[in-house]
């Protein structure tokens, strides 16, 4: 079942979310787009996972995990279909919503189903299937720039074509291997918490949903635009890729590690660790933008930002009752969804009319001191299953 979380967060993350950073210079080359363009492209994506992310997961509550990621994966992959083989923007933008569709209805519910099977180690199980996005950065930071080497202008298309390939891949190994757990009950909680909001105004979870809005959307403007940056102060494309893949090869170890660490010693001493490092290696590259800059970067964002997640995602499970933990984890992604719209386009904007890429990334930093600040304010158990279950929903 982990492994084949893992595949699904490699489809529905990596190659239909991060993965476009790579992508993107090789496709803004071959469509004569601008930096706007393409930071509209990436906002086309928040906006579909914005408009299903809560969706999913009272959909989820109600009809079961599988059939939902089914459906993501599904979505994710005829989005990959559309983007290899057209041409026009308009055209372009769907694709990318389809994408952002797919992501809503298979990412958090598949962190769900995975909490739901493993309940006292949720960290850590969260962990292991974010390693995926680690795997996921290893192969796309070597198949992408290989491919657009091998096939020259239609690179970035035969990339898509093969993301495609692997969804429908693991669309298969979600029937197959992805049971729900066997809890009833599901559709009478989802009604019952439909019927009152009290988790929407737990305090708690909105602390979380803040700060996770702040590092994904700062983590996605840099998965879009530090590979442009890279190769913007000089670095090859290839040297780039590698950087990129170094970082996917300590992800897969950094949301194992870090969920270890949280499920033993507590989630917030965890958090405030990794969004410092996620601050340090976000203001490198703004004051060293050369090769050891970029590569200490892309080294602290492998050891961090997968572990982070993962135990973000983890404390939002553990701050509502367990029935609960799907639209939990749906609705503190909805602040990162929110984030997500508007982040990409407006990168682009600084980009193309501002003080490029330096003041962009000083920007991001400046949010993410802001995430620190709200970090310090978690009030977080170190018993966060007895939590659970005895305030369900304090605020």
């Amino acid at each position: 079942m982990i492994a084949t979380g893992m595949l699904v967060v490699i489809v529905v993350l990596v190659f239909a979310r991060l993965a476009y950073g790579l992508i993107l210079p090789f496709m803004r080359e071959g469509l004569k787009l601008d930096y706007q363009q393409a930071g509209n492209l990436g906002t086309a994506t928040a906006l579909g996972y914005l408009c299903l992310i809560m969706i999913s997961g009272i959909f989820a509550a109600r009809w079961g995990g599988r059939i939902t990621i089914m459906i993501g994966v599904l979505l994710t992959t005829i989005g990959f279909c559309g983007l290899s083989v057209s041409s026009h923007y308009v055209l372009l933008v769907v694709w990318m919503v389809l994408l952002g569709f797919g992501t809503a209805f298979s990412y958090t519910p598949t962190i769900s189903l995975l909490v739901s099977w493993f309940p006292q180690r949720r960290a850590g199980v969260i962990g292991a299937a974010n390693s995926g996005a680690g795997i996921g950065m290893l192969i796309a930071g070597s198949l992408v720039p290989y491919l657009n080497e091998l096939f020259g202008g239609i690179g970035w298309r035969v990339t898509w074509a093969v993301f495609a390939a692997a969804g429908a891949l693991t669309a298969l190994a979600v029937f197959f291997l992805l049971p729900n757990p066997q809890a009833a009950g599901a559709a009478t909680a989802s009604r019952k918490l439909e019927g009152n909001g009290t988790l929407y105004r737990n305090r708690r979870v909105i602390r979380i949903g803040l700060l996770y809005a702040i590092i994904g959307s700062t983590y996605v403007v840099q998965a879009i635009f530090m590979y442009s940056y890279a190769l913007n102060a000089g670095l090859s494309a290839i040297v780039a890729g590698r950087l990129a893949a170094m970082s996917g090869v300590l992800s897969i170890f950094s949301g194992p590690a870090c969920g270890w660490l949280a499920d033993r010693f507590g989630r917030r001493r965890v958090i405030l660790a990794l969004v410092l490092a996620d601050l340090i290696a976000t203001v490198l590259p703004v004051f060293w933008p050369v090769l050891p800059g970029f590569a200490l970067h892309y080294l602290i964002i492998g050891l961090a930002m997968s572990g982070l997640f993962s135990v973000v995602l983890a404390a939002a499970t553990e701050a509502v009752a367990p029935r609960d933990a799907p639209v939990a984890v749906s609705y503190v992604t909805l602040f990162y969804a929110f984030a997500q719209l508007v982040c990409p386009a407006i990168a682009g904007l600084l980009i193309e009319n501002a003080g490029g890429f330096q003041l962009l990334f000083a920007g991001n930093a400046a949010l993410i001191g802001i995430a620190l600040f709200l970090g310090l304010q978690l009030k977080l158990e170190a018993k966060p299953h007895q939590m659970a279950t005895q305030q369900p929903m304090s605020s």
